[in-house]
């Protein structure tokens, strides 16, 4: 059990240390929320799985509040209505249901962000190719090597570990520290 402990705090460790090194692509992805914002656009986050969660965990933090009492920011989950989602999946393909959302609810000059442990995810390769064409910023939250999703990333925070829980823990810190910055810019 020991040993267990040790390794996941060392794992973790050393993700924070690849943090410390990005602290820019962190900032600059918070510039552009800000902007895109001000400007009355939205940000749209998706994912699958443990990514499906962080995505509607940082929609919940600008939509509602991440410290402190603010105005609501345009936020939106494109992982979270059951109805769209499995009439997608079973009229298209489940390779669509993102780039199917995209194409109906996003607007030149929002942002779309894309989180996937394997930067391999099929539908948030599709969406982000729809939101490149629609003249979205696209935005990665990524891991390992980055996979075929760093391509289409406009910006891109790629974890570069092997270990999921370890990406998945860097995506949700640098998501935090995003709305921490965003909401400071608009309290």
């Amino acid at each position: 059990m020991q040993k267990i402990v040790e390794d996941a705090l060392t794992a973790h460790n050393q993700g924070l240390d690849y943090l410390k090194d990005n602290t820019q692509v962190i900032i600059d992805i918070a510039k552009e929320f800000i902007e895109s914002l001000e400007k009355g656009n939205k940000i749209l986050f998706m994912g699958n799985g443990g990514s499906a969660a962080d995505a509607q965990h940082l929609t919940a933090e600008l939509v509602g509040r991440f410290k402190k009492n603010r105005k609501a920011l345009a936020a939106i989950a494109l992982t979270t209505d059951t109805s769209i989602l499995t009439s997608l999946a079973n009229d298209f393909g489940f390779e669509d249901v993102f780039s199917r959302q995209v194409e109906a609810l996003a607007k030149p000059g929002d942002i779309l962000v894309g989180i996937s442990t394997s930067g391999k995810s099929k539908n948030v390769l599709k969406a982000l190719e729809m939101g490149k064409r629609n003249s979205l910023l696209t935005v990665g939250f990524l891991g390992r090597d980055g996979g075929e999703l760093l391509k289409l990333s406009g910006l891109a925070l790629t974890i570069p570990s092997q270990i999921t829980a370890v990406i998945q823990e860097m995506h949700i810190l640098a998501g935090h520290i995003i709305c921490a910055i965003v909401e400071n810019h608009f309290s």
